[in-house]
């Protein structure tokens, strides 16, 4: 059964057409998240963090000239991004993220001036990730490439696939989603 807090209901009225019913909201889990797309990040982000670090390291201790000192700090600001940093960056965006379902879209809030809103009437494919907790990810498009979520078209670099990532009732979520489109098409 899906249930709608009050607080998430509050601050989804500004951006909710008139007449328009929150059937649904929600917020993706919190915290630091381990993804299937981590299994090639993290070896890659050492490699790269760690070859980065030597340079520097290198580059300082032997006296090198200013360049070569200079030269290395873009790829250890990199490297500290990969190893470290995105973690918390993508828990600080989950943190503002809210997801909604109303009769006519799926919308998707990333702070206070990012809104995404796709209609149920033209969604492109729709997937279900579950986990054994029940909770999971809805995508939205075709493919997911070692939790990287590229559409078909994405492959070709055009277009990320949108998604509602780890929600607690990830199932009822997703059938009352297929719920509504067939409800559009049987009109």
């Amino acid at each position: 059964m899906l249930i709608i807090d009050y607080q998430l209901q509050e601050e989804l009225r500004p951006i909710l057409n008139a007449g328009e019913k929150l059937l649904w909201a929600g917020r993706p889990k919190r915290g630091i998240i381990l993804k299937r797309s981590d299994a090639i990040l993290i070896p890659f982000s050492l490699l790269w963090g760690g070859f980065a670090i030597v340079w520097e390291t290198i580059a300082i201790v032997a006296n090198t000239p200013w360049f070569f000192k200079l030269f290395g700090v873009p790829f250890v600001v990199v490297g500290l991004y990969l190893m470290v940093g995105r973690f918390f960056m993508d828990a600080r965006k989950r943190a503002k993220t809210i997801y909604a379902l109303t009769g006519d879209r799926v919308i998707i809030e990333t702070g206070q001036t990012a809104v995404k809103s796709l209609q149920i009437r033209t969604l492109p494919d729709i997937s279900l990730d579950l986990k054994k907790d029940g909770s999971g990810s809805i995508l939205f498009g075709v493919g997911d490439m070692m939790g990287l979520k590229m559409s078909g078209s994405a492959i070709q670099g055009t277009q990320l696939t949108t998604s509602l990532d780890f929600i607690y009732d990830a199932r009822d979520v997703y059938n009352k989603i297929l719920d509504l489109q067939n409800s559009i098409i049987n009109k």
